[in-house]
């Protein structure tokens, strides 16, 4: 997997968390010109607090033309 770039979308309240996944498509939308090449979606809790994680690897534009052209 190659990437060149990282986002980390994270909450720990409930509201927060039942947001997450708008937070990550407005970013999707607002740049479009990432190519995502992997995703980790992560909980972790302890007795008060539950955190969920997700995680985004993605490429820009340039490198994903230049990795696509690459030989395998």
């Amino acid at each position: 997997m190659k990437f060149d770039g990282v986002k980390v979308f994270s909450a720990t309240k409930a509201r927060e968390r039942g947001m997450l996944g708008d937070r990550l498509t407005e970013w999707l939308d607002s740049h479009p010109d990432n190519k995502v090449v992997d995703t980790v979606v992560t909980q972790s809790s302890d007795q008060e607090f539950h955190c969920l994680t997700i995680t985004v690897f993605y490429q820009t534009n340039g490198v994903a033309a230049v990795a696509a052209e690459l030989p395998a």
